[in-house]
């Protein structure tokens, strides 16, 4: 194949792997736009669904800065498994290993009869971590030159 062409593919590639990457951080800013919301409801408030979208900020943080650095990750919520891959990558990571308590946020407080009830220190807790990873993920693809939409 010709240079020209392989450059031509190599940079189709890359912007749609671009593409996919800024549609995990959308999710994720999602994710924690709704952790956060739960918070202003004014009774009956859910610390679980709370807790549970702060896990999914951090791992769709995660996820997409392994997708970016062309690391293939398995299908799992485990936030010290992703940090683990992420530390591979990046050994400046295990600052965030704090986070890995969100782990427990992912599946077990979805069911009846697996987690405990929730208090709102929890709830503000994960919401802390999840901030913590998001900033600093989002410095890290700016580091490495991606352009992030303001949020």
């Amino acid at each position: 194949m010709h240079l020209k062409m392989v450059k031509f593919f190599m940079k189709d590639k890359y912007n749609e792997v671009i593409r996919i990457v800024n549609q995990w951080i959308d999710i994720a800013e999602e994710d924690l736009k709704f952790a956060k919301h739960g918070l202003s409801i004014s009774s009956g408030v859910s610390y679980r669904i709370i807790t549970f979208h702060s896990q999914q900020c951090v791992e769709k943080y995660l996820k997409a800065f392994l997708l970016f650095h062309g690391i293939d990750f398995p299908h799992t919520h485990n936030i010290t498994t992703l940090l683990d891959l992420c530390s591979e990558i990046d050994k400046s990571f295990e600052r965030l290993r704090k986070a890995e308590i969100l782990t427990s946020y992912a599946t077990a407080s979805r069911y009846p009869g697996e987690y405990g009830k929730l208090r709102k220190s929890e709830a503000l807790s994960s919401i802390k971590l999840s901030e913590m990873v998001r900033l600093y993920v989002r410095n890290k693809f700016i580091e490495d030159g991606l352009k992030l939409k303001k949020t």
